[in-house]
């Protein structure tokens, strides 16, 4: 084992806990324990230049263990990403590129953001399938174009969740070679040794996923590690390295116990670590040999982009229509303008919402042959199918319908993954009640503002028979709650179109909420639905009596109730609310043209909770909602038991006329 190896590996260690013992918190243990992995990696084997972090052909690394952050912060600084040992100095603080786990889009070279455990695993699981279909789409022979592996480094936690298994027995079955990941087995939790929760044989759960499995003899010998990587690239399966580490390594006092997790190791044991490792006792203090050794890294690197760009270029006289379209395909080119196109507007007779979202998919799947998607087992159901596009498996890397079978969570973070990827627009479905499964997935999506299309059908107590367990009544308001989600919840097919609209436009996550009862179609609804509500139906009069508002399916109601409150002389405006989120960010003129305030007769419903809505509807209002519960019935007994109907509208707005 070289000096310079172990001297970098050493820098590693006492710099990440230098920089949480500044901090007065954070996690030093797991980057001190999983230096040598990370140095393997980053040193010899992860295609990445530092000089161009989007480089399209760059290998991935995903630190699943986001708490060990500061490993990560560490190999950022060393490498060459840019993070200065001021932002080091900053772990932790406000408006800092070192926050307390790795944020996407916030620090340079960090290509999901992780933390929540599991997710990380999830998300590599999505690059590596995009990485085969984006290959099996645009390389040619002699042109591998994209060809480039994930790694991700996970600890027990990380294993311990749900979703890393959902997301591992996926990638088995689809034989995702290029997907390498790192265990970092060091048998610490928070609360003890593992054993307290955890003693399967996780090597054996991998074989039996369809998995390589590499047993590292020692985690600590970064070439036992480097040797296992070289191993991994030889198989056409994914491959899981399992690494024996210590958590808190060098730490005399604090080795191998609980309290190197989540907590500084005090200013004396990180001298006496230093000390111990041949470091120097001034904190953040890195030789210039180990500066000089991690550039040779970049200088690899660097040639090996070299060489890609020569060869795209070559490509690009060979294949010039292919070369063309996967710069656009990255650069997420081709959707601003499809909407122009009045066909993908229409829409006649009763259809569910679900149905005409089906009947979107399939006609944008015409236009942009990047669109893919699939749904947690659920396709036929969901609509989520792009007919003639083929099933993506382990034999078909070009199909473009991806079947996640019921995992919903794992099935949001990998979509995640794949729309981190770049080059690739996708979708996901699943009976909306079955969003709460995902929903942290959800909230990283929104988090990293990554324009995931979620395709949630089945929408309310309109299920119907299937009784009060697969009827969402919170979810709307629970995702609602979601910074930076877009729910749509469309009235209609030209609303629904607004929905895909938006969805591959706006850059954000958007949920689509969608009927599986059959809709009228709406004289008015459209591109109006672009800004998240407007007028519908308006009044006769220069002044309205009453405002009615709905979304979905609840917008025929209050149509119907409008005709109602004609024959009794009372003039009512129609407001169809699909997405309250766009309609908060029009500028006030636009939001008081449709709700004036001097009218404060308003109702509104909904077939979920009532919360969401009292904003709009005021202290004069009210909201027809349901806070409790559905039941198994058909969907038009329970519209009418539960009191959604054109004539309880109706009433509703005679009540509020009488304040």
């Amino acid at each position: 084992m070289s000096d310079m190896a172990m001297k970098t590996i050493n820098s590693i260690r006492i710099l990440s806990a230098d920089t949480v013992q500044k901090a007065k918190s954070g996690h030093p243990g797991a980057p001190m324990g999983m230096a040598p992995l990370a140095y393997a990696l980053y040193q010899y084997q992860l295609k990445a230049n530092p000089a161009d972090p989007k480089w399209p052909d760059r290998d991935r690394f995903v630190l699943s263990s986001g708490h060990a952050s500061a490993l990560l912060y560490s190999l950022l600084h060393l490498y060459g990403y840019g993070l200065t040992m001021d932002d080091m100095k900053q772990f932790r603080q406000w408006g800092s590129l070192t926050p307390g786990h790795p944020e996407y889009r916030h620090t340079v070279g960090v290509e999901t953001t992780t933390g929540p455990l599991g997710q990380g695993v999830a998300n590599a699981v999505g690059f590596a399938i995009a990485e085969t279909m984006m290959a099996a789409h645009f390389n040619r022979e002699g042109f591998p174009v994209v060809d480039h592996r994930t790694y991700a480094i996970c600890g027990d936690g990380c294993m311990m969740e749900g979703i890393s298994s959902e997301a591992a027995s996926l990638a088995g079955t689809l034989k995702l070679g290029k997907l390498t990941l790192l265990y970092d087995d060091n048998e610490i939790s928070i609360e003890g040794n593992t054993d307290i929760a955890f003693r399967e044989d996780v090597g054996a759960r991998f074989l039996a996923y369809g998995w390589d499995v590499i047993r590292v003899k020692d985690g600590n010998d970064w070439e036992q590690v480097c040797a296992a990587i070289e191993q991994a690239k030889g198989t056409d399966k994914p491959t899981l390295i399992i690494c024996p580490t210590i958590i808190g390594y060098g730490c005399d006092a604090k080795a191998g116990t609980p309290s190197a997790h989540g907590e500084p190791l005090g200013e004396e044991n990180v001298l006496a670590a230093a000390r111990k490792l041949g470091m120097p006792d001034e904190p953040f203090t890195i030789a210039d040999d180990v500066y000089a050794h991690c550039k040779e890294s970049a200088a690899r690197n660097q040639a090996a982009e070299d060489a890609w760009k020569a060869m795209f270029e070559k490509y690009s006289e060979a294949y010039p229509e292919l070369a063309k379209e996967f710069c656009d395909w990255l650069t997420g080119k081709g959707a601003e303008k499809l909407f122009e196109d009045e066909a993908l507007w229409a829409f006649e007779g009763k259809i569910a919402t679900r149905a005409t979202s089906g009947e979107m998919i399939n006609r944008l799947a015409k236009l942009m042959p990047n669109l893919v998607g699939g749904s947690a087992d659920l396709a036929p159901s969901n609509k989520t199918n792009i007919k003639g596009g083929g099933d993506y498996s382990a034999e078909n890397r070009a199909g473009r319908n991806l079947h996640f079978g019921v995992r919903e969570h794992a099935m949001a973070a990998i979509c995640n993954g794949i729309a981190l990827h770049g080059g690739l627009q996708v979708f996901c479905g699943t009976f909306f009640v079955f969003s709460d499964y995902m929903k942290h997935a959800m909230r990283l999506s929104a988090i990293m503002k990554l324009p995931v299309t979620y395709v949630l059908t089945h929408d309310s107590i309109g299920v119907g028979e299937d009784g009060l367990t697969h009827e969402p009544i919170e979810q709307l308001a629970g995702l609602r709650a979601i910074p930076d989600l877009l729910v749509f919840r469309p009235a209609d097919g030209r609303e629904t179109a607004a929905g895909w609209d938006v969805a591959l436009n706006c850059g954000l996550p958007t949920a689509l909420v969608l009927t599986r009862q059959n809709l009228p179609q709406y004289e008015g609804s459209g591109k109006a639905a672009l800004k998240g509500g407007y007028i519908l139906s308006d009044s006769e009069k220069a002044t309205p009596d009453v405002i009615l508002m709905a979304s979905g399916s609840e917008v025929e109601q209050v149509m119907q109730a409008k005709a109602l409150l004609k024959d009794r002389g009372i003039d009512a405006r129609v407001v169809s609310m699909p997405c309250m989120e766009l309609f908060e960010m029009q500028d006030e003129a636009y939001k008081a043209s449709v709700l004036p305030a001097e009218i404060r007769a308003r109702v509104a419903m909904e077939a979920a909770s009532t919360m969401p809505w009292y904003k709009y509807v005021g202290l004069d209002g009210e909201v027809l909602g349901i806070d409790h519960y559905g039941a198994s019935a058909p969907a038009a007994k329970l519209f009418a038991e539960f009191g959604f109907t054109a004539e309880n509208v109706a009433a509703a707005a005679e009540r509020v006329l009488k304040k």
